[in-house]
Protein backbone atom coordinates (compact mmCIF):
# COMPACT_ATOMS: atom_id res chain seq x y z
CA UNK A 1 0.00 0.00 0.00
CA UNK A 2 1.10 3.56 -0.64
CA UNK A 3 -0.02 7.14 -0.18
CA UNK A 4 -2.64 6.96 -2.93
CA UNK A 5 -4.65 6.25 0.22
CA UNK A 6 -4.53 9.69 1.88
CA UNK A 7 -5.46 8.17 5.25
CA UNK A 8 -2.55 5.72 5.43
CA UNK A 9 0.01 6.09 8.21
CA UNK A 10 3.11 4.18 9.27
CA UNK A 11 4.43 3.34 12.73
CA UNK A 12 8.02 3.80 13.87
CA UNK A 13 8.96 0.45 12.28
CA UNK A 14 7.49 1.50 8.94
CA UNK A 15 4.50 -0.84 9.25
CA UNK A 16 1.39 0.60 7.59
CA UNK A 17 -1.93 1.18 9.31
CA UNK A 18 -3.51 -1.33 6.93
CA UNK A 19 -1.07 -4.08 7.91
CA UNK A 20 -1.63 -3.35 11.59
CA UNK A 21 -5.39 -3.66 11.15
CA UNK A 22 -5.09 -6.91 9.19
CA UNK A 23 -3.15 -8.92 11.79
CA UNK A 24 -6.13 -11.19 12.47
CA UNK A 25 -6.06 -12.56 8.93
CA UNK A 26 -3.59 -15.36 9.67
CA UNK A 27 -5.80 -16.66 12.47
CA UNK A 28 -8.73 -16.86 10.07
CA UNK A 29 -6.58 -18.78 7.60
CA UNK A 30 -5.18 -21.22 10.17
CA UNK A 31 -8.28 -23.37 10.39
CA UNK A 32 -8.70 -22.47 14.07
CA UNK A 33 -12.26 -21.37 13.40
CA UNK A 34 -13.44 -24.59 11.79
CA UNK A 35 -15.31 -25.45 14.96
CA UNK A 36 -17.27 -22.23 14.60
CA UNK A 37 -17.96 -23.09 10.97
CA UNK A 38 -19.47 -26.41 11.99
CA UNK A 39 -21.73 -24.65 14.48
CA UNK A 40 -22.83 -22.08 11.90
CA UNK A 41 -23.58 -24.78 9.31
CA UNK A 42 -25.61 -26.73 11.88
CA UNK A 43 -27.64 -23.61 12.72
CA UNK A 44 -28.29 -22.86 9.03
CA UNK A 45 -29.55 -26.42 8.53
CA UNK A 46 -31.74 -26.19 11.63
CA UNK A 47 -33.27 -22.85 10.60
CA UNK A 48 -33.87 -24.11 7.05
CA UNK A 49 -35.38 -27.48 7.98
CA UNK A 50 -38.50 -28.17 5.91
CA UNK A 51 -37.86 -25.23 3.57
CA UNK A 52 -36.94 -25.39 -0.09
CA UNK A 53 -33.61 -23.61 0.59
CA UNK A 54 -31.65 -23.03 3.77
CA UNK A 55 -29.46 -20.15 2.55
CA UNK A 56 -29.00 -17.59 -0.20
CA UNK A 57 -25.74 -17.06 -2.10
CA UNK A 58 -25.23 -14.13 -4.45
CA UNK A 59 -23.19 -15.33 -7.43
CA UNK A 60 -21.34 -12.99 -9.78
CA UNK A 61 -19.18 -15.55 -11.57
CA UNK A 62 -16.11 -14.41 -9.62
CA UNK A 63 -13.73 -16.57 -7.59
CA UNK A 64 -15.07 -15.83 -4.11
CA UNK A 65 -18.78 -16.44 -4.73
CA UNK A 66 -18.08 -19.47 -6.94
CA UNK A 67 -15.85 -21.10 -4.35
CA UNK A 68 -18.34 -20.26 -1.60
CA UNK A 69 -21.15 -21.99 -3.49
CA UNK A 70 -18.95 -25.04 -4.04
CA UNK A 71 -18.06 -25.26 -0.34
CA UNK A 72 -21.66 -24.69 0.76
CA UNK A 73 -22.80 -27.71 -1.25
CA UNK A 74 -19.93 -29.80 0.12
CA UNK A 75 -21.03 -28.82 3.63
CA UNK A 76 -24.50 -30.19 2.91
CA UNK A 77 -26.28 -26.83 2.59
CA UNK A 78 -29.10 -26.19 0.13
CA UNK A 79 -28.48 -22.71 -1.28
CA UNK A 80 -30.51 -20.71 -3.75
CA UNK A 81 -28.08 -18.93 -6.07
CA UNK A 82 -29.14 -15.37 -6.90
CA UNK A 83 -27.71 -12.97 -9.44
CA UNK A 84 -28.26 -9.33 -10.35
CA UNK A 85 -27.99 -8.82 -14.09
CA UNK A 86 -26.94 -5.19 -14.37
CA UNK A 87 -26.43 -5.42 -18.11
CA UNK A 88 -22.63 -5.49 -17.79
CA UNK A 89 -21.95 -9.24 -17.57
CA UNK A 90 -19.18 -10.54 -19.79
CA UNK A 91 -20.01 -13.61 -21.88
CA UNK A 92 -17.47 -15.53 -19.81
CA UNK A 93 -19.28 -14.59 -16.59
CA UNK A 94 -22.56 -15.89 -18.00
CA UNK A 95 -20.84 -19.17 -18.90
CA UNK A 96 -19.17 -19.45 -15.49
CA UNK A 97 -22.45 -18.93 -13.64
CA UNK A 98 -24.20 -21.45 -15.90
CA UNK A 99 -21.46 -24.04 -15.33
CA UNK A 100 -21.56 -23.44 -11.57
CA UNK A 101 -25.29 -23.96 -11.08
CA UNK A 102 -25.39 -26.84 -13.59
CA UNK A 103 -22.49 -28.77 -12.07
CA UNK A 104 -23.77 -28.27 -8.52
CA UNK A 105 -27.45 -28.74 -9.34
CA UNK A 106 -28.47 -25.37 -7.91
CA UNK A 107 -31.54 -23.31 -8.65
CA UNK A 108 -30.68 -19.82 -9.92
CA UNK A 109 -32.76 -16.67 -9.61
CA UNK A 110 -31.64 -13.77 -11.80
CA UNK A 111 -33.08 -10.29 -11.46
CA UNK A 112 -32.76 -8.46 -14.77
CA UNK A 113 -32.81 -4.69 -14.30
CA UNK A 114 -34.71 -2.31 -16.58
CA UNK A 115 -31.82 -1.26 -18.80
CA UNK A 116 -33.16 2.25 -19.44
CA UNK A 117 -33.09 2.94 -15.70
CA UNK A 118 -29.73 1.24 -15.14
CA UNK A 119 -28.16 3.11 -18.04
CA UNK A 120 -29.45 6.44 -16.74
CA UNK A 121 -28.22 5.76 -13.20
CA UNK A 122 -24.82 4.46 -14.33
CA UNK A 123 -24.29 7.50 -16.55
CA UNK A 124 -25.32 9.77 -13.67
CA UNK A 125 -22.60 8.29 -11.43
CA UNK A 126 -19.99 8.76 -14.14
CA UNK A 127 -21.06 12.36 -14.66
CA UNK A 128 -20.86 12.89 -10.89
CA UNK A 129 -17.14 12.08 -11.23
CA UNK A 130 -17.03 10.12 -7.96
CA UNK A 131 -14.77 7.19 -7.13
CA UNK A 132 -17.73 4.99 -6.19
CA UNK A 133 -19.01 4.77 -9.78
CA UNK A 134 -19.84 1.05 -9.52
CA UNK A 135 -22.50 1.75 -6.87
CA UNK A 136 -25.53 1.14 -9.16
CA UNK A 137 -24.63 -2.56 -9.39
CA UNK A 138 -23.38 -3.03 -5.82
CA UNK A 139 -26.41 -1.36 -4.22
CA UNK A 140 -28.94 -3.52 -6.05
CA UNK A 141 -27.14 -6.85 -5.53
CA UNK A 142 -27.88 -6.77 -1.81
CA UNK A 143 -31.58 -6.17 -2.44
CA UNK A 144 -31.80 -9.26 -4.66
CA UNK A 145 -30.43 -11.46 -1.88
CA UNK A 146 -32.74 -9.98 0.77
CA UNK A 147 -35.84 -10.14 -1.44
CA UNK A 148 -35.33 -13.83 -2.19
CA UNK A 149 -34.55 -14.62 1.45
CA UNK A 150 -37.83 -12.97 2.41
CA UNK A 151 -39.75 -14.79 -0.34
CA UNK A 152 -38.61 -18.25 0.77
CA UNK A 153 -38.39 -17.62 4.51
CA UNK A 154 -34.61 -18.13 4.47
CA UNK A 155 -32.73 -16.79 7.48
CA UNK A 156 -29.16 -16.84 6.20
CA UNK A 157 -27.38 -15.06 3.37
CA UNK A 158 -23.86 -16.33 2.69
CA UNK A 159 -21.39 -13.66 1.59
CA UNK A 160 -18.16 -14.27 -0.30
CA UNK A 161 -16.45 -11.43 1.58
CA UNK A 162 -13.18 -12.65 3.07
CA UNK A 163 -10.09 -11.49 4.94
CA UNK A 164 -7.69 -13.50 2.76
CA UNK A 165 -8.04 -11.35 -0.35
CA UNK A 166 -9.97 -8.34 0.96
CA UNK A 167 -8.68 -7.48 4.43
CA UNK A 168 -7.15 -4.29 3.05
CA UNK A 169 -9.33 -1.84 1.14
CA UNK A 170 -8.99 1.90 1.83
CA UNK A 171 -12.27 3.58 2.70
CA UNK A 172 -10.94 6.69 0.95
CA UNK A 173 -11.09 4.86 -2.38
CA UNK A 174 -14.87 4.75 -2.46
CA UNK A 175 -18.05 5.07 -0.43
CA UNK A 176 -20.71 2.78 1.00
CA UNK A 177 -22.82 1.47 -1.89
CA UNK A 178 -25.66 0.85 0.56
CA UNK A 179 -26.46 4.56 0.97
CA UNK A 180 -29.76 5.02 -0.87
CA UNK A 181 -29.81 8.75 -0.09
CA UNK A 182 -26.53 9.16 -1.95
CA UNK A 183 -27.83 7.15 -4.92
CA UNK A 184 -30.98 9.29 -5.11
CA UNK A 185 -29.01 12.53 -4.82
CA UNK A 186 -26.64 11.75 -7.66
CA UNK A 187 -29.45 10.53 -9.89
CA UNK A 188 -31.54 13.62 -9.13
CA UNK A 189 -28.60 15.82 -10.12
CA UNK A 190 -27.47 14.00 -13.26
CA UNK A 191 -30.23 11.56 -14.26
CA UNK A 192 -32.88 12.18 -16.86
CA UNK A 193 -35.63 9.59 -16.25
CA UNK A 194 -37.54 8.41 -13.21
CA UNK A 195 -36.31 5.29 -11.41
CA UNK A 196 -39.54 3.30 -11.25
CA UNK A 197 -38.19 -0.22 -10.73
CA UNK A 198 -34.56 0.16 -9.63
CA UNK A 199 -34.40 -1.41 -6.12
CA UNK A 200 -33.37 1.27 -3.63
CA UNK A 201 -32.91 0.02 -0.05
CA UNK A 202 -32.72 2.62 2.72
CA UNK A 203 -30.45 2.48 5.77
CA UNK A 204 -33.14 1.39 8.22
CA UNK A 205 -34.46 -1.32 5.93
CA UNK A 206 -30.97 -2.63 5.18
CA UNK A 207 -29.66 -2.45 8.74
CA UNK A 208 -32.75 -2.88 10.92
CA UNK A 209 -35.74 -4.31 9.06
CA UNK A 210 -34.04 -7.22 7.32
CA UNK A 211 -31.46 -8.27 9.96
CA UNK A 212 -33.47 -7.60 13.13
CA UNK A 213 -37.19 -7.63 12.30
CA UNK A 214 -37.04 -10.27 9.55
CA UNK A 215 -34.04 -11.88 11.33
CA UNK A 216 -32.11 -12.49 8.12
CA UNK A 217 -28.43 -12.84 8.97
CA UNK A 218 -25.50 -12.32 6.61
CA UNK A 219 -22.40 -14.36 7.37
CA UNK A 220 -19.02 -14.81 5.65
CA UNK A 221 -18.12 -18.53 5.77
CA UNK A 222 -14.82 -18.06 3.92
CA UNK A 223 -13.52 -16.38 7.08
CA UNK A 224 -14.31 -19.55 9.03
CA UNK A 225 -12.19 -21.87 6.89
CA UNK A 226 -8.71 -21.88 5.40
CA UNK A 227 -9.10 -19.82 2.23
CA UNK A 228 -6.12 -19.85 -0.11
CA UNK A 229 -6.97 -17.83 -3.20
CA UNK A 230 -4.82 -19.83 -5.64
CA UNK A 231 -6.15 -23.14 -4.29
CA UNK A 232 -9.72 -21.83 -4.56
CA UNK A 233 -9.15 -20.96 -8.22
CA UNK A 234 -7.73 -24.42 -8.89
CA UNK A 235 -10.69 -26.10 -7.18
CA UNK A 236 -13.39 -24.23 -9.10
CA UNK A 237 -11.57 -24.79 -12.41
CA UNK A 238 -11.43 -28.53 -11.77
CA UNK A 239 -14.82 -29.04 -10.15
CA UNK A 240 -17.21 -26.58 -11.82
CA UNK A 241 -15.42 -25.70 -15.06
CA UNK A 242 -14.68 -22.11 -14.08
CA UNK A 243 -12.51 -20.00 -16.42
CA UNK A 244 -10.31 -17.07 -15.36
CA UNK A 245 -11.00 -13.44 -16.29
CA UNK A 246 -7.45 -12.20 -15.77
CA UNK A 247 -8.28 -9.91 -12.85
CA UNK A 248 -10.27 -9.73 -9.61
CA UNK A 249 -13.89 -8.66 -10.27
CA UNK A 250 -13.30 -8.63 -14.03
CA UNK A 251 -16.43 -10.74 -14.56
CA UNK A 252 -18.28 -7.46 -15.25
CA UNK A 253 -17.23 -5.45 -18.30
CA UNK A 254 -17.99 -2.20 -16.48
CA UNK A 255 -16.17 -3.23 -13.29
CA UNK A 256 -13.18 -4.30 -15.37
CA UNK A 257 -13.09 -0.86 -17.02
CA UNK A 258 -13.86 0.89 -13.73
CA UNK A 259 -11.04 -0.81 -11.81
CA UNK A 260 -8.60 -1.18 -14.68
CA UNK A 261 -8.87 2.32 -16.15
CA UNK A 262 -11.39 4.73 -14.59
CA UNK A 263 -10.02 4.64 -11.03
CA UNK A 264 -6.30 4.71 -11.93
CA UNK A 265 -6.81 7.35 -14.63
CA UNK A 266 -9.03 9.75 -12.68
CA UNK A 267 -8.05 9.12 -9.06
CA UNK A 268 -4.74 7.26 -9.13
CA UNK A 269 -6.34 4.31 -7.28
CA UNK A 270 -5.11 0.86 -8.34
CA UNK A 271 -7.11 -1.78 -6.50
CA UNK A 272 -4.42 -4.37 -7.21
CA UNK A 273 -2.45 -2.68 -4.41
CA UNK A 274 -5.16 -3.58 -1.92
CA UNK A 275 -5.74 -7.08 -3.29
CA UNK A 276 -2.06 -8.02 -3.37
CA UNK A 277 -1.47 -6.43 0.05
CA UNK A 278 -4.28 -8.57 1.46
CA UNK A 279 -2.69 -11.70 -0.01
CA UNK A 280 0.67 -10.68 1.49
CA UNK A 281 -0.95 -10.30 4.92
CA UNK A 282 -2.55 -13.74 4.64
CA UNK A 283 0.80 -15.30 3.68
CA UNK A 284 -0.25 -16.13 0.12
CA UNK A 285 2.10 -13.80 -1.74
CA UNK A 286 5.44 -12.16 -1.08
CA UNK A 287 5.97 -8.44 -1.39
CA UNK A 288 8.51 -9.01 -4.17
CA UNK A 289 6.00 -11.10 -6.12
CA UNK A 290 3.42 -8.35 -5.71
CA UNK A 291 5.84 -5.67 -6.90
CA UNK A 292 6.65 -7.75 -9.97
CA UNK A 293 2.95 -8.05 -10.78
CA UNK A 294 2.43 -4.32 -10.25
CA UNK A 295 5.10 -3.69 -12.88
CA UNK A 296 2.89 -5.42 -15.46
CA UNK A 297 -0.64 -4.71 -16.68
CA UNK A 298 -3.59 -7.05 -16.39
CA UNK A 299 -5.67 -4.71 -18.57
CA UNK A 300 -4.14 -4.59 -22.08
CA UNK A 301 -4.67 -1.43 -24.13
CA UNK A 302 -6.57 -3.25 -26.87
CA UNK A 303 -9.04 -4.67 -24.32
CA UNK A 304 -9.39 -1.26 -22.67
CA UNK A 305 -10.20 0.38 -26.01
CA UNK A 306 -12.69 -2.39 -26.80
CA UNK A 307 -14.39 -1.93 -23.40
CA UNK A 308 -14.37 1.85 -23.83
CA UNK A 309 -16.23 1.64 -27.13
CA UNK A 310 -18.64 -0.99 -25.80
CA UNK A 311 -19.49 0.97 -22.64
CA UNK A 312 -19.96 4.25 -24.51
CA UNK A 313 -22.31 2.56 -26.99
CA UNK A 314 -24.35 0.88 -24.23
CA UNK A 315 -24.65 4.16 -22.35
CA UNK A 316 -25.88 5.90 -25.49
CA UNK A 317 -22.98 8.33 -25.77
CA UNK A 318 -20.01 8.66 -28.10
CA UNK A 319 -16.54 7.42 -27.32
CA UNK A 320 -15.38 11.04 -27.24
CA UNK A 321 -18.09 11.94 -24.71
CA UNK A 322 -16.97 9.11 -22.46
CA UNK A 323 -13.41 10.44 -22.73
CA UNK A 324 -14.67 13.87 -21.67
CA UNK A 325 -16.43 12.38 -18.66
CA UNK A 326 -13.33 10.43 -17.66
CA UNK A 327 -11.24 13.61 -17.90
CA UNK A 328 -13.49 15.61 -15.57
CA UNK A 329 -11.80 16.53 -12.27
CA UNK A 330 -12.38 13.95 -9.51
CA UNK A 331 -15.12 14.80 -7.02
CA UNK A 332 -15.53 13.52 -3.45
CA UNK A 333 -18.74 11.67 -2.63
CA UNK A 334 -19.17 14.24 0.14
CA UNK A 335 -19.99 16.81 -2.55
CA UNK A 336 -23.40 15.13 -2.84
CA UNK A 337 -26.04 14.48 -0.16
CA UNK A 338 -25.34 11.27 1.74
CA UNK A 339 -26.09 9.46 4.98
CA UNK A 340 -22.53 9.22 6.29
CA UNK A 341 -23.28 11.15 9.49
CA UNK A 342 -26.50 9.22 10.03
CA UNK A 343 -24.88 5.82 9.75
CA UNK A 344 -23.37 5.81 13.23
CA UNK A 345 -26.77 6.66 14.71
CA UNK A 346 -28.46 3.99 12.59
CA UNK A 347 -25.94 1.34 13.66
CA UNK A 348 -26.40 2.37 17.30
CA UNK A 349 -30.18 2.18 16.91
CA UNK A 350 -29.88 -1.17 15.16
CA UNK A 351 -27.77 -2.61 17.99
CA UNK A 352 -30.18 -1.35 20.65
CA UNK A 353 -33.26 -2.53 18.75
CA UNK A 354 -31.70 -5.92 18.10
CA UNK A 355 -30.86 -6.34 21.78
CA UNK A 356 -34.41 -5.37 22.79
CA UNK A 357 -35.99 -7.72 20.26
CA UNK A 358 -33.82 -10.63 21.35
CA UNK A 359 -34.71 -9.94 24.98
CA UNK A 360 -38.43 -9.87 24.17
CA UNK A 361 -38.15 -13.18 22.37
CA UNK A 362 -36.33 -14.70 25.34
CA UNK A 363 -38.99 -13.40 27.73
CA UNK A 364 -41.75 -14.82 25.58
Amino acid sequence: MDTTDPDIWFDEQGVSSHALMAVDVRAAQSGALLGELEAVVAEIKRAGAGKRYDCIIGVSGGVDSTYLALQAVKLGLRPLAVHFDSGWNSELAVDNIHNLVTRLGLDLFTHVIDWREMRDLQLAFLKASVANADTPTDHAFGWVAYSQAKKYGVKYILSGANFASESILPSSWGYDAGDAKHVRAIHKRFGSIRLRTYPLVGLLKRNLWYPEIRRIKTIAPLNLMPYVYADAKRAIVEEVGWRDYGGKHYESVFTRYFQGYYLPHKFGFDKRLAHYSSLIMSGQMTRDEALDLMATSNYPDDLRRQDHEFIAKKLGITSAELDEINDLPPVSYRAYPNSEKSMARVFSLTAAAGKALRRLRILR
